[in-house]
């Protein structure tokens, strides 16, 4: 197995008025290619800020992260937003779908971004909508779907640029159960497809879909263990 994410030292602070706040502490962390992880940890134990380190949505304040072969903690913002869409596929809590457009082309944006055209999104879409179960919904609007099926867009537009990482950021926090198994078990095919999942939850069932859980707290690694 070949080394997807390696983050060496990885420290952040936020000033804070006079203060400093110490969020990461100085994380060492290797991911392979193909793994299924899970973040966990209390509120302000520093998972999304690690989340959002690992997606290049954000920078360290120090340390080293090496993403595919390319060392990110020390971009520049195009730079990083050019990584962020090609290598980098987000599901977010809140879906971040735009209202007043289809399920298609909700897919397809990520594609706009890397210079597609417009047939060759399309045709990408409407194979990564099928992918994830929406072939009859493609025209739909968001406030046409229900909380699962919108769900269900967000993956399917994480998915349509090939990235090498799927980041989920608790992905299940706004369905409910009969809906979170589903939208589950949809993860658990894109990972056996071959994909890197790397998801942040608070809830130990659906941490449970993955085969590593690291658990944080106080800004560090508490515990890494692989359950398969």
């Amino acid at each position: 197995m070949s080394n997807l994410i390696k983050i060496r030292n990885i420290r952040r602070d936020f000033p804070l008025g006079n203060e400093i706040v110490y969020v990461l502490k100085g994380i060492d962390l290797d991911i392979d290619k193909g793994e299924y992880v899970a973040f966990m940890g209390p509120s302000g134990s520093g998972k999304s800020t690690l989340m959002n380190l690992l997606g290049c949505l954000d920078t360290p304040t120090s340390g080293t992260y090496i993403l595919n072969n390319r060392d990110v903690s020390s971009m520049s913002d195009d730079e990083l937003a050019e990584v962020r869409n090609t290598e980098i596929g987000f599901v977010f809590q809140t879906f971040n779908l735009l209202p007043r457009t289809t399920a298609l082309d909700n897919v397809a944006l990520p594609m706009v971004y890397a210079g597609a055209s417009k047939a060759d999104r399309h045709k990408r879409a409407e194979e990564v909508l099928k992918d994830v179960g929406l072939a009859d919904r493609m025209d739909h609007k968001p406030n046409q779907l229900s909380g699962g099926q919108r769900q269900r867009v967000a993956v399917g537009r994480a998915l349509v640029n090939k990235p090498s990482i799927i980041l989920a950021d608790e992905p299940t926090g706004n369905l409910d159960s009969k809906t979170s198994v589903e939208i589950m078990a949809l993860f658990d095919d894109i990972h056996a497809a071959g994909n890197t999942v790397i998801l942040v939850t608070h809830e130990e069932d659906i941490a449970k879909h993955a085969h590593r859980i690291i658990r944080l707290r106080d800004g560090v690694i508490e515990s890494d263990v692989r359950n398969r």
